[in-house]
């Protein structure tokens, strides 16, 4: 997995940079949070998050861990992919977003465009206690499944496995055995209850 890139910043926009690192060009999607963050022009370094669908590879660029950190949550939600998240945090910061969860605050959450009632219960519901008000992982365990879990969920769309079926029998899965499952493993006993 790609975890950072660091390059010099060829171009910005609202809504993605191009990076250039030793001659070949990144392209990562950002939020407004991290176009603000970030210089007009240098050396730059973005935390990223690559997501693998069937029809495309998209690297997200995300100026702080704690940005990055929550948008993983929030794409862990049913209903919530990565423009949706993105567009979480270029309405809200992390930390906003964070505490908007823990209070359980639906109605900011729905000023967010795109996001109705439904989803932003959602949000609250599968987040509350998996995001600390300061936007971070609440616990070291949970960071760790939430990574196994999206490893092995990318690894089976890649495969053509239904993505709602995945996360059910994922899911299932590590609650039973935790952290100690490797990601191979997991793929595997998914492949096997579907």
């Amino acid at each position: 997995m790609i975890t950072h890139i660091e390059g010099i910043l060829e171009e910005k926009n609202p809504a993605y940079v191009i990076l250039d690192v030793n001659g070949i060009g990144y392209f990562l999607h950002i939020s407004l949070t991290t176009f603000s963050d970030i210089p007009e022009k240098g050396k730059l370094r973005l935390f990223t998050h690559l997501s693998i669908k069937e029809d495309a590879h998209t690297l997200f660029g995300f100026s702080t861990q704690s940005e990055r950190s929550i948008y993983r949550q929030l794409i862990s939600v049913s209903g919530v992919g990565p423009s949706t998240a993105r567009m979480i945090l270029s309405s809200l910061s992390p930390d906003e977003a964070a505490h908007a969860i823990v209070s359980g605050d639906v109605n900011l959450l729905k000023k967010v465009k795109g996001i109705g009632a439904k989803t932003a219960q959602r949000v609250i519901i599968d987040l509350k206690d998996k995001v600390a008000p300061s936007g971070e992982v609440s616990d070291f365990s949970s960071a760790i499944g939430n990574t196994l879990r999206n490893e092995a969920l990318s690894a089976l769309i890649v495969l053509g496995i239904d993505k709602r079926k995945a996360e059910a029998v994922i899911d299932k899965t590590i609650d039973k055995s935790g952290s100690e499952i490797s990601v191979e493993e997991l793929i595997k006993v998914t492949l096997k209850s579907l």
